[in-house]
Formats: structure tokens, sequence, C-alpha cells
């Protein structure tokens, strides 16, 4: 079941980034072929299948054009990664098993290309087929997201500024609640607004949200030290080379993954209230601290 939900997602989300974004063909084409690049590079489209569940689970059905959401909030996820991966930042040159974005267009190309999803992305948002009110709050939740006080942005400056210092739990996990946690939250709400949620459920999912982003980036760094680059597809041991902030350097494998596994417990039981119609969100929490990469 849960391996036809993330195959759903995956396809939905594929289909509506084809329609959306500009094709490649599209003067000046650099630009478009370096924002394809990076968006059809693969990736497991999890933002964007955890907002259309969000929005399955209350609305009791798959909500009409919810994709098109979906396909916003990776465009928003590439954006990031796409600028994570500079050499002013991680400087990586392997993102999702293929070339990152600078290593192919050269790094100007490549910033412009990370701006140029964020702004494709709001002008998607500008465009939802729902209430004009929810559109706005969709809007607000995930530029609050990704923005700079607790959002994506505020995360990864301070992320940089932790590197080569010894944080205490508090800083690692700021880091983590904003840098990743952030826009993951909001996808969740994000799909519980478009499918027109009471602010009871709002906050449900919210909690749900706030539980696994964390958790989601505590595997990662997990992960980072424990698999391959093949296996990753993306450079593995980098955290650890740039001595950066991560749960396994402060508290060790095991522990870390105990605090994922509680933060997946938790997360499902702030939906238990939902009843079965729950159950895939809840599924996907528990997939989310047993991936492999």
């Amino acid at each position: 079941m849960l391996t036809q939900t993330l195959e759903q997602g995956r396809t939905l989300t594929d289909a509506a980034l084809g329609r959306l974004l500009p094709p490649a063909s599209q003067y000046p084409t650099s630009i478009h072929q370096a924002m394809r690049h990076s968006v059809f590079a693969g990736g497991k489209r999890l933002r964007p299948i955890l907002c259309m569940e969000a929005g399955r689970m209350i609305a009791g059905h798959f909500p009409d054009a919810i994709a098109d959401l979906g396909a916003a909030l990776e465009m928003l996820h590439t954006y990031s990664l796409i600028h994570d991966d500079l050499p002013a930042l991680d400087n990586d040159d392997l993102r999702r098993g293929r070339p990152t974005c600078h290593v192919v267009f050269g790094e100007a190309i490549a910033i412009l290309a990370g701006d140029a999803l964020q702004t494709q992305a709001y002008e998607v948002l500008s465009q939802l087929r729902c209430p004009a009110e929810a559109r706005v709050r969709i809007i607000q939740e995930i530029a609050r997201g990704t923005g700079t006080i607790n959002g994506m942005i505020g995360g990864q400056v301070a992320d940089l500024e932790a590197e080569n210092t010894i944080p205490d739990a508090k800083a690692l996990e700021y880091i983590h609640r904003a840098k990743t946690a952030a826009l993951i939250t909001a996808s969740v709400v994000s799909g519980g607004l478009y499918s027109g949620a009471g602010e009871q459920a709002i906050d449900k999912l919210r909690s749900f949200g706030q539980s696994i982003g964390l958790a989601f980036q505590i595997v990662d760094d997990v992960l980072d030290v424990t698999q391959s680059s093949a296996q990753l597809g993306k450079t593995a041991g980098k955290d650890t080379a740039a001595q950066k902030a991560t749960y396994p350097a402060l508290f060790g494998v095991d522990e870390s993954l105990r605090k994922a596994d509680a933060l997946a417990e938790s997360a499902c039981a702030a939906l238990d209230s939902f009843g079965p119609s729950a159950e895939t969100l809840q599924a996907l929490a528990r997939f989310l601290i047993e991936r492999k990469n």
C-alpha cells in the first residue's frame, strides 16, 4: 500500500512539474535546462507526497489539482538543494546520483536556476485552485517555512555558522528544525489548508510535521556516516568532513536513532484522532526513519 502511495505521489508530482516548468527549449534555454536538470534528477518527492496525503486525509478523497501545490513545494526544495551544493556553501558535486547544477552549468546559472525555481513556485502557488483565503494562508505558511525566522534559510545560516564548533543540543535542534523540518511541516500543513482543514486539524498536522521533519534530518545525519555515496546519491561523510553539527556527532548513532524513533511515534500519536484516515501519513512517518537513503 505504501509503495503504491509513494509511486502515485512521484508520478503526479513529476507530471505537474513537467507541465508547470518552462520547457527546456524555451529561450533563454540555459536557465530552463538547468532548472529541469535539477528538478528531474530524481528524488523521493517526499514533501509533495506528504502534502497530498495530508490533503487526502482531511478531504476524505484525493483533492482536485493538489499536485500543483506539491510541485511548487518540490520546486522550492530543489532550489534549496541547488544553492546548498554551491562552492560557497557545501561545495558538493553530486546530488541524487547526478552531477550538481553548478558542475554542469556553472555557478552563475546554478544560482539563477535556484532563484528561478523559487520564483516559479510562487507563481504556481498564486494560481492554486482552492478558495482565496486558503491560497493566501498556504503562501504565508510556505514563505515562513522557507524564511529566516525559524525557517529554512535561517537554519542554513545557523548551520554554516556552527561549522567547526561544538553546538549544544538546543542549538543543534534549532538548526535541524529550521533547515529541514520547517519546509516539511509547511508541506503537511499546506495540504491540510488546501482541503479546508479547521484550526484543530491544522494544529495536529503541524505537530505531525514538526516531529517527522526533525526525525527525517536525524536519520539523514545517521545515513551520512553509515552509507556510501552510491547508496545515498550524494557525497557521503560530507558533514563530518566539514565538521558540521549533526546528531551522531553529539549523541552517537544508536541514541540518534532512538530519538528519531521516538519522534516518529510522537508524530503518529498526533494523528490518532483521525482514525483509519491517518494510516497512510502514519506509515509515511515510519518509512522516514526506516529508509536507507
